[in-house]
């Protein structure tokens, strides 16, 4: 694993929040994207074991520390500017406007992932993407993202974790699997960390809708990554985002869930490195 040391970081976005990151490595920039309830931690793993061959670039999305709070409202064209300024960015620290930027996402992240590929292509080369959780938008989250911004601000954890759940449609089993991996005293900082980005990417979801087809307008090579162990409706989303794809790469990880990228670190970091080196 590489062990080259992470540079910091900080911008200012075009409404005024700042985003904090760091960098490492040399060779063709790759921009990573966590997940809700993640931050610069997130891709680390990954990152590491690609920064022998690629510059790697960690961020903090809007809404999560150290990265500055957003108004609230938050949606997907804020953070695909967001996307657009840390490609300007890169592309300074490369000495060109025109930089060949490969975008990384997990989950949310993949979702706003490819509403820059999308809406923002310019600057970008391709797009990994880790199971996008597409189903999870549009009117079935307005009435969550309402009772869940009103449970944050009481403080009532249970009651978050819960609409959480009816969100991500996560079996009964794993969520109380998860429960009995817990820390008894989760930290308080970390928490509301995560607390308040997912308040501001159900915003996001819930004015996002769940047409498939749309993406038919992504141009840019695709790698689609999906876990063969993740639960319903994911495998479903995944074979219809992949039908829309016009230059998709489906790699199925046997025996991954929905969090392959803590799990497997190594065969994610391969199949994005093997995926990376064909656009060269």
């Amino acid at each position: 694993m590489n062990t080259a040391a992470y540079q910091d970081f900080q911008l200012t976005t075009d409404d005024g929040v700042s985003l904090a990151g760091r960098h490492a490595g040399l060779g063709e920039p790759v921009l990573f994207l966590h997940g809700s309830g993640g931050g610069l931690h997130s891709w680390a793993g990954i990152a590491d074991r690609l920064a022998d061959e690629y510059q790697v670039w960690l961020v903090a999305r809007r809404g999560y520390g150290p990265s500055g709070q957003p108004a609230p409202g938050k949606r997907f064209a804020d953070e695909v500017a967001d996307v657009r300024r840390l490609v300007r960015h890169i592309g300074a620290t490369h000495g060109t406007d025109q930089p060949a930027v490969h975008l990384v996402g997990a989950s949310y992240g993949a979702s706003l992932a490819l509403h820059a590929g999308l809406d923002a292509p310019g600057g970008l080369r391709s797009l990994a993407l880790f199971e996008p959780p597409l189903f999870a938008a549009g009117p079935r989250i307005v009435p969550l993202a309402r009772r869940y911004a009103e449970a944050f601000e009481l403080g009532d954890s249970d009651t978050t974790a819960a609409i959480l759940n009816e969100v991500t449609q996560v079996p009964a089993e794993i969520v109380a699997a998860f429960a009995a991996a817990a820390p008894a005293r989760p930290d308080p900082v970390e928490a509301r960390r995560s607390g308040l980005g997912w308040r501001h990417d159900l915003d996001a979801l819930a004015a996002d809708g769940t047409d498939l087809t749309r993406w038919s307008g992504v141009r840019l090579p695709t790698l689609l990554m999906t876990g063969t162990e993740t639960w319903s409706p994911m495998p479903e989303t995944m074979r219809g985002l992949a039908a829309a794809l016009p230059q998709v790469t489906l790699v199925p990880l046997a025996g991954q869930s929905h969090f392959a990228t803590m799990t497997a670190p190594d065969l994610v970091a391969d199949t994005i490195r093997t995926f990376l080196a064909e656009r060269g």
